[in-house]
């Protein structure tokens, strides 16, 4: 494990894109203010949120479950920016770097959560 999770790469992108979605959030209607755009900082903070604190732990079975969190919340995440686009909020080039930065994401925490626990 890192000795520092601000170190590690997967955090690094993953604050990059959580500070990306506060800016498309504001491109959403006033009325989604409290609801949508809420919920998309709340599971793009938790991202790496969730890098760090399973990076804190002593454990390589607790890391690894932290970071299967921070994956369901970039499935969540996708999901939000997939839904804005479908329903007209924001438009496609508008949330194509925020997508292929969580694809990547995706990657590195599966590599990783792959090392920490390895299947037979």
């Amino acid at each position: 494990m890192a000795t520092n999770y601000r170190e590690l790469l997967v955090w690094q992108r993953s604050m990059q894109v959580a500070k990306e979605i506060y800016l498309l959030v504001k491109k959403l209607p006033k009325e989604e203010m409290y609801s949508l755009s809420d919920q998309m900082r709340r599971a793009a903070v938790s991202i790496p949120s969730n890098i760090a604190e399973g990076n804190a732990r002593q454990s390589k079975k607790e890391y690894a479950q932290f970071l299967s969190i921070a994956r369901g919340s970039k499935a969540e995440l996708e999901t939000q920016l997939i839904l804005c686009v479908e329903i007209g909020y924001l438009q496609k080039q508008d949330v194509q770097k925020a997508m292929a930065d969580l694809s990547e994401i995706g990657k590195m925490l599966s590599s990783i959560i792959k090392r920490l626990i390895p299947h037979p």
